[in-house]
């Protein structure tokens, strides 16, 4: 999707591999993690809750993380989206969205991650994830704001996002636009 411009022009799967627009989230923060069932990082679903639940309580309405699982790491995630559901809630309790499995490297990957990835590279310019739970954090004018490696525990995220939830929705022009 070489016009997008924000997070809002992507489309993706949900858990059911039926269309979820990502324009649903407009003026929303959103957490975006490639995850893997079967990783030394897949202890960070727990935080990655915790997380979800205590930003949430302060800004209900404003906040969302979307999980994106991914078996292109060591083949850590050779689950069904079914199965990765049910793992994910009964293992860690996630309430927070676990969408359709995707691959976010290579010729296959989804235009999102893509667009994430060009938006803002990693260490060395690099663009390439490099493995499961990459965080990328989109701000509520659909750009991409931080990016952080797997090792990034997402309890430490929480003033970051709370930052960025208190910069207020994108000003609209008079033509629509955002100024």
């Amino acid at each position: 999707m070489a016009s997008a411009t924000t997070f809002y022009d992507f489309k993706v799967l949900d858990k059911t591999e039926k269309e979820l627009p990502l324009s649903q989230f407009e003026n929303k923060v959103v957490l975006v993690v490639n995850t893997a069932s079967k990783c030394g990082f897949t202890p960070q679903y727990a935080g990655l809750e915790k997380l979800w639940k205590s930003v949430s309580e302060k800004h209900p309405d404003d906040f969302a993380i979307l999980g994106f699982p991914c078996n292109q790491f060591g083949g850590q995630e050779p689950g069904s989206n079914e199965e990765i559901q049910g793992f994910c809630q009964l293992n860690y309790g996630v309430t927070f969205p676990i969408l359709a499995k995707i691959d976010v490297n290579g010729g296959n990957a989804s235009p999102l991650y893509e667009w994430l990835k060009s938006e803002k590279p990693g260490l060395l310019g690099l663009k390439r994830i490099k493995w499961n739970f990459e965080k990328f954090l989109i701000g509520k004018d659909g750009q991409v704001k931080e990016r952080w490696a797997s090792t990034t525990k997402p309890e430490s995220l929480e003033q970051t996002i709370l930052q960025e939830l208190a910069k207020g929705a994108p000003a609209k022009k008079s033509d629509g636009a955002e100024e």
